[in-house]
């Protein structure tokens, strides 16, 4: 036992030689005061098998014990983690922090408490500790020693490679063989052991915490993921376990998910004896509608110790605070009054995001290497290892996959309509004789997970802000295929045309502004600039030129000219506010009476409350949408026209998102005033933007359910344009989950593919020889009915799964283990939603009679081979109409895009000037960037109407410059992909981590 005089200090078994002070409390708070009493000494096990004796009073309440444990750790995120005991019916249950914990335990001699996750978050880049990742690979080491966390042989192995390369580091063939020996990590390990080295071997120079990063990354995708089965049975007696998760309950059949229920799907939660009650919100679209689901648990202590886990995941997981205790009743009670005890998550990251803590370092059981958040991204040595990338081999008629390093990406577009495969790009020759050797994928997103969990680091050799959690979910690392391809020669994309900013700009940054607030209301002057562009496409270019023909409907004239005109207005005098604010803010006009200007909450509280005013034509923009894209069927003229409007320069997104570009703003807006009233207590603008915050937020909530339909219905319309030999697409009812490119497995061998998911249908296409790039439905399968399985040990090809139709059987393949989970989430998430639809065949896409298939065909699929020759030679062919979309974007980098992406990518929009530099170039040229729909597009000011250039961001990483890159600046962030480097430069730490938190939300 450790005596009171005698105990570690805090961190101290894990490395630290004497006490920091660290303290975990809120900002104000003091210690609690031990209460009087008889001490009793507790045991607790902690993550890493080491047991430790805590002295408590005996009537101290748990939460003094747990307090005591973080603080040993030195762990700030500690609201993740409980203590975990069996009581004495041998059942694992969690102590209630508001209780003493002797009427907990009753034989605290003989009670181990286990010091254990208990709350698994989604995704683990929320979690900006290095010792809370840490320890959460602790975690999912045991599950997987124990069999709790059930994989595939790849996974499994896959898993335990990176739980060695921490452990002991480098592969080295006779210590990684003998530490296998000595140490269990999985039930089967013997078998997989030569797949294991296998993969360790591929991860030299991760280091312990990138190991930890690529083990989290992994780990969260499977199915199993922080998953506690608790046995039950239904009504019919069939043997099932309930689970919970951050997403909500979760049924399972052994180890299978069966069904889930989301939190917003529940009503209620209860027990009763032994019967476990799920009380659902009715459904509209389902007939026939169950109110109530019943589960038969053990006992009635099973359903209490479930029904409360419930509790505290859904307190956790979805409530913004702590929820506040009941008022006691004054006679009678009725039911539990169990609550949740702690901060909610969001809570806890805003309070660790926001406080400074000193980083201490901690050192890892079975490694040497100290780890701590202190380390700048710069000290860490990262090791460049060699690429080898799964590319396709075109000399033979069955594709044949081969190695090779990696080649340039010809993506970047010069000029708005110019595609990767222009005359431009045709005129240059190729680069890919050399390729250059880069950090492989996974240490590439390692590397940035060290650097996005980081405290405040030093950013090209000066302090900088901590980086937010804004990192992408897309963590893909793209399969390239094999194709001619070369730089576009723009002015933008080359050394030519440089122009040498530094000095006037060293200057000019030192006369600016910097507080905080000054760069927020900036970001609100050059988003601005670009919405009034955006809202100049529909009021003033679109109009100009339907008023050349009289073809559009006189009432969709009046629609577009009412709804729209009143907001375009409305903004161009509130522009000219905020540039005039901006411009006293800086000095450059009335520097006398500076101090009244600086602020910029007034006068948003003006624009907004304008806005309000025109809540009612906002909620009519998805009409105009709707309206628009009828007349369009209508007339054939029309259709063109609009067309032709979208290959025009200044159209440089569809038209459609232009149309929802109002309602989008008001989302930029809440963001933007988030983080002012963030910044400003106590601030004399504090109350006008709390005021403008308030404001908009309502807007928001009113036209939320309007702008998630509008978004789905633009999606579907924009798709159509992709798709040839399909109709009515747009049809209600129908939802877009998820586009991209997968491998198909026919009679010709693996063959790229186009999907497209729905959620009523899957659809695969190719490439085909249309003039405006369209992809050809090959193939279309229902949902309903559907059944999902990894088939890579069947068939032999890595990541593979097959999909068990009605009426035929596909199997693909994605390019990487994360694309293939992303792909069977989402297949089986909309198999269910439309297997509770009980709609089995009645909304199927319809295609035309040439295009369809019978179930016989669909095994294998007779295409000509000019059909083959127009998906392969993709890049060399494209022509200017719709060569840059997101569809054809993915298909280049063999990648996928969500829905959820897609609405990520509506809030994360900027623009601003950035300094660009190419990597074997000494000049920073000077540009204005527009970050939208998972593109940068380049202007030579923010004056022009057009872009100049644009860079398509899906498959590219976002990393630091390291030190031998020899960038002697400060703020800069670098770009690339494959053989593409790009590095760019921003004005201060907040524009720095603005763009950095943007750019994150479409790269891997």
């Amino acid at each position: 036992m450790v005596e009171p005089g005698d105990r570690e200090v805090a961190g101290q078994r894990l490395g630290i030689p004497e006490s920091f002070g660290v303290s975990t409390l809120e900002p104000g708070q003091r210690p609690p005061t031990t209460p009087p009493g008889r001490q009793v000494s507790i045991r607790v096990q902690l993550l890493d098998d080491v047991t430790e004796v805590f002295d408590i009073s005996q009537r101290a309440p748990a939460k003094a014990l747990f307090d005591l444990v973080c603080v040993h750790l030195n762990l700030a995120e500690r609201d993740y983690f409980g203590l975990q005991y069996q009581n004495p019916r041998r059942m694992m249950v969690w102590l209630d922090l508001l209780k003493p914990t002797l009427k907990q335990i009753r034989r605290p001699k003989n009670t181990i408490l286990r010091f254990v996750v208990k709350f698994f978050p989604p995704d683990h880049t929320q979690l900006l500790e290095e010792l809370t990742r840490y320890l959460f690979a602790l975690q999912i080491k045991h599950d997987l020693a124990c069999g709790r966390l059930t994989c595939n042989d790849t996974s499994a192995a896959l898993l335990v490679s990176h739980i060695v390369q921490s452990e002991i580091g480098d592969f080295d063939e006779v210590q990684s063989f003998q530490h296998l020996l000595h140490n269990k990590y999985m039930p089967n390990q013997d078998a997989l052991m030569d797949k294991i080295t296998e993969y360790h071997h591929k991860h030299v120079g991760q280091t312990p915490a990138e190991s930890d990063y690529q083990l989290l990354e992994m780990a969260r995708r499977l199915e199993m993921y922080g998953v506690r089965l608790h046995p039950a049975k239904d009504r019919e007696g069939t043997k099932l376990s309930l689970a919970v998760s951050h997403i909500g309950l979760l049924v399972f059949q052994g180890h299978t998910k069966i069904n889930a229920f989301n939190w917003s799907k529940v009503r209620k939660l209860s027990f009763k004896r032994k019967r476990f009650l799920i009380k659902l919100r009715p459904d509209l679209n389902q007939s026939a509608y169950q109110d109530t689901l019943e589960f038969v648990m053990a006992s009635r202590d099973c359903c209490k110790i479930f029904w409360k886990i419930c509790v505290e995941y859904h307190a956790f997981f979805r409530l913004f605070e702590e929820p506040k205790p009941k008022a006691k009743a004054v006679l009678f009670t009725r039911g539990s009054s169990f609550r949740f005890s702690g901060r909610t998550q969001k809570q806890v990251f805003d309070y660790v995001k926001d406080s400074e803590f000193q980083k201490v370092p901690f050192e890892r059981k079975h490694s040497k290497k100290v780890s701590g958040s202190s380390l700048t991204p710069q000290d860490r040595k990262t090791s460049t290892v060699p690429q080898e990338s799964v590319s396709v081999d075109q000399t033979d008629s069955p594709l044949r996959l081969t190695l090779q390093a990696p080649v340039d990406d010809p993506t970047v577009t010069n000029g708005h309509q110019a595609g990767p495969g222009g005359p431009e790009a045709q005129a240059l020759p190729s680069t890919t004789g050399h390729p250059e050797q880069q950090i492989s994928g996974p240490v590439r997103q390692a590397v940035e997970g060290v650097i996005s969990g980081s405290p405040p680091v030093m950013v090209n050799g000066q302090k900088a802000f901590p980086f937010g959690p804004s990192q992408s979910s897309n963590g893909h690392q793209p399969s390239p295929i094999n194709a001619h391809s070369s730089p576009l020669s723009s002015p933008l994309f080359t050394d030519a045309g440089y122009v040498r900013t530094d000095d006037e700009d060293e200057v000019r940054r030192k006369k600016c502004p910097t507080d905080k607030a000054y760069f927020i209301a900036k970001e609100l002057l050059t988003t601005e600039r670009t919405f009034q562009k955006d809202l100049a496409v529909i009021t003033v270019w679109f109009q100009a030129v339907l008023g050349k023909e009289d073809i559009l409907p006189d009432s969709v004239r009046t629609l577009i000219n009412t709804n729209y005109d009143p907001v375009y207005q409305l903004h161009q005098a509130f522009l000219k506010e905020v540039e005039q604010r901006l411009q006293q803010w800086e000095g450059r006009s009335n520097a006398h009476i500076k101090g009244d200007y600086q602020r910029v909450g007034d006068v948003m509280l003006k624009n907004i409350q304008g806005l309000k005013q025109l809540t009612s034509l906002l909620q009519r923009h998805g009409e105009v949408l709707v309206e628009l894209e009828r007349s369009c069927r209508a007339s054939q003229r029309l259709q063109e026209l609009c067309r032709e409007f979208e290959q025009q320069k200044v159209c440089y997104l569809s038209l459609n998102m232009f149309l929802l570009r109002p309602l989008h703003r008001l989302l930029h807006y809440k963001l933007i005033l988030e983080r002012l009233c963030k910044h400003y207590p106590p601030h004399q603008d504090f109350r006008d933007s709390r005021a403008a915050l308030a404001d908009i937020s309502e807007m928001v909530l009113q036209l939320q359910g309007t702008m998630m339909k509008m978004e789905n219905i633009q999606k579907l319309l924009e798709l159509k344009k992709d798709l040839t030999g399909i109709q009515d697409l747009a049809i209600p009812g129908r939802e877009f989950i998820r586009l991209g490119c997968l491998s198909k497995l026919s009679g010709k061998g693996l063959q790229q593919r186009m999907f497209f998911l729905f959620s009523d249908s899957l659809v695969y296409t190719s490439r085909g020889m249309t003039a405006d790039n369209q992809f050809k439905v090959h193939g279309q399968l229902p949902l309903y009915g559907m059944t999902i399985r990894e088939s890579e040990d069947e068939w032999g090809v890595p990541h593979s799964f097959t999909l068990f139709g009605q009426r035929q059987s596909v199997v693909v393949a994605a390019s990487c283990v994360s694309e293939m989970v992303k792909w069977m989430e989402d297949i089986r998430m909309a198999v269910v939603l439309v297997e509770q639809s009980n709609r089995p065949s009645t909304d199927l896409l319809s295609t035309s009679r040439s295009d369809r298939k019978s179930p016989e065909e669909g095994g294998v699929e007779a295409e000509s081979e000019e059909e083959l020759s127009a998906s392969r030679s993709s890049l060399e062919r494209q022509s200017a109409q719709r060569g840059n979309t997101t569809v054809h974007v993915c298909w280049h980098r063999n990648t996928s895009v969500s829905m959820v992406d897609f609405s990520v990518a509506v809030e994360n929009q900027l623009s601003g000037n950035l300094l660009r530099k190419f990597k074997n170039s000494n000049g920073w040229q000077k540009l204005w960037v527009v970050f939208t729909n998972f593109s940068l597009f380049f202007y030579k000011s923010h004056q022009d109407d057009y872009p100049l250039a644009s860079l398509p961001l899906l498959g590219y990483s976002l990393t630091v410059p390291a030190e031998t890159e020899n960038i002697q600046k400060d703020y800069v962030f670098k770009l690339h992909f494959k053989s593409h480097v790009y590095y760019f430069r921003s004005e201060s730490q907040y524009t720095f981590q603005r763009w950095m938190e943007v750019i994150r939300s479409a790269t891997c």
